[in-house]
């Protein structure tokens, strides 16, 4: 008798969530074949098991090592295609999650992998940019800079030596993509990559890995390795090198020029800008920072064309944008949608409404660096220049989802907290102005805060804003300013009685609820 195929995640997320026991009752039996796949994201059904059908894919959810039996007789299953989480996406950059080998090459050849690089090497640099430009394609990591002018840059500016850099150092609360495609999908990220490298005459590239994530970097590593000994990262005679370093647990490091310092050796500190790494970067050279979903589309881009990206999304965000639902929803994982929809749709039709017993209060969008939203501002349309007219950032595309328990004080406290712990130090602005906004948060905390302070705080978030060096400092106080004035009467609770009966009320309240 012929195993049964069984398909397990062998995600870090899908591991967590009790894939990992699984694959530990199940791995040595006999009756089952045990295929290791990416995740598809869909972390409130994990661990899911799949198996295939006469109609494709059917999957067992939040499945328990005693499932195996009926997962064998194909009873009790759920169609993947059935899945409204699943269903309702567009997918291009996750395309292949849930379905592929990670580590398999011939899998990532049969689902359209390396078909954007072999476009690529038929055509010159400047048609490479040409079509990147013609896709609208702006940066994924934050700044959302158009990706065509900074290849151009680099591709015009002579020099003996140039270099790409994905930038892996996924530091915001609730983001996991990069991870998720360094674990589940590296060859697409390498792709990526080496079409860069051939618009700008790049021979070396790094992968700075965030150093929490060593199961994606160990991913990355086996995949470089094969992808060479295939003689994919080859082209005229030339060998484009990859490395992967990790980081050192510094969040600072997600921008750009500090990345640049850590790979050079130094502490990641700001460089001060102009000149920009796309004309100086790395050791002087012209180097091309981009974040790991960025390099990810690119490959698609290149198959495509450029007009087939730029046919979704809006005028000023073309393509896809890939969200990390957390928080007090319901469904917590990833979606990837066109840019457009609303954040109340995303929560709504994604999120599916808050979890159970829990009332919406506020999401934060884009990190701890990014706005708050209360449900009067949930019709936002989900792109760069929405968010940028709102004075907010989409980020890197975490969304956490906030009940009535959250204190905003205590949030706001804390967001402070780890900006002047993670600050690089070389800016007054943030190196001084997140330490002093700490210590009015702190105290009015204790009830010793005057109005003035408060009017300081603000004055301060002001300064931070408009004269630090980087986005860290510049950002700092956009989640404690929204928060001041969208919850001014957990600010104004001077009097240490006063809080104490607000906690005391809440805890009441949270008890009723419960009960």
């Amino acid at each position: 008798m012929n195993p049964v195929r069984l398909y397990l995640p062998n995600d870090t997320s899908s591991l967590a969530a009790g894939g990992r026991r699984l694959a530990d009752s199940w791995q040595h039996r006999s009756d089952v074949q045990l295929v290791r796949t990416s995740s598809r994201g869909a972390f409130f059904l994990e661990p899911m098991v799949e198996r295939d059908g006469p109609d494709g894919r059917v999957a067992w959810c939040r499945a328990i090592p005693d499932d195996l039996p009926n997962i064998l007789a194909g009873v009790g299953g759920t169609s993947v295609s059935a899945i409204p989480f699943l269903t309702g996406q567009t997918r291009h950059t996750f395309a292949n999650f849930g379905i592929t080998e990670p580590l398999a090459l011939d899998a990532y050849r049969a689902h359209g992998g390396w078909s954007g690089l072999d476009a690529a090497r038929q055509m010159s640099p400047e048609a490479i940019i040409q079509e990147i430009k013609t896709s609208g394609l702006r940066g994924r990591g934050g700044a959302a800079f158009p990706v065509w002018k900074k290849w151009e840059v680099a591709a015009t500016t002579p020099a003996d030596r140039k270099y790409v850099v994905a930038n892996a150092d996924e530091g915001d609360a609730g983001t996991y993509c990069d991870r998720m495609v360094m674990e589940g999908d590296p060859f697409r990220l390498i792709e990526g990559m080496l079409v860069c490298a051939r618009a700008i005459g790049a021979e070396a590239g790094y992968v700075y890995c965030r150093q929490e994530y060593p199961a994606a970097a160990a991913s990355l590593r086996e995949a470089i390795q094969r992808a060479e000994a295939a003689g994919l990262l080859e082209w005229e005679g030339r060998l484009f090198s990859i490395e992967v370093l990790s980081g050192a647990g510094s969040y600072v490091c997600g921008e750009e020029t500090a990345l640049l310092e850590s790979i050079e050796g130094r502490r990641g500190v700001v460089r001060a800008r102009p000149p920009h790494p796309a004309q100086s970067g790395l050791y002087g050279k012209p180097t091309i920072v981009s974040n790991v979903l960025t390099f990810a589309i690119v490959p698609k881009i290149l198959a495509r064309g450029g007009a087939w990206h730029a046919s979704m999304g809006t005028d000023g965000s073309r393509g896809t944008t890939v969200l990390q639902l957390g928080g007090r929803v319901k469904q917590p994982g990833l979606v990837e949608v066109p840019f457009g929809l609303t954040l109340r749709e995303v929560l709504d039709r994604f999120g599916q409404g808050m979890a159970d017993g829990a009332r919406f209060k506020a999401v934060q969008v884009g990190g701890p660096l990014g706005s708050l939203f209360t449900e009067a501002q949930l019709d936002i349309q989900i792109c760069f220049d929405a968010f940028a007219k709102a004075d907010a950032i989409l980020g890197h595309g975490g969304i956490v989802v906030f009940d009535d328990e959250t204190d905003m004080l205590e949030l706001s406290r804390h967001l402070m907290a780890f900006v002047a712990d993670e600050s690089c130090g070389k800016c007054i602005p943030c190196r001084v102005g997140s330490l002093r906004a700490r210590e009015i948060l702190e105290s009015i905390q204790r009830g010793q805060a005057t109005a003035a302070e408060l009017a300081l705080l603000a004055e301060l978030g002001d300064t931070m804003k408009a004269t630090s060096l980087c986005g860290l400092g510049a950002r700092a106080p956009y989640p404690v300013l929204s928060a001041l004035e969208q919850f001014p009467e957990e600010f104004r609770r001077e009097a240490k009685g006063k809080r104490q009966e607000a906690r005391g009320k809440r805890q009441e309240a949270r008890g009723k609820r419960r009960s």
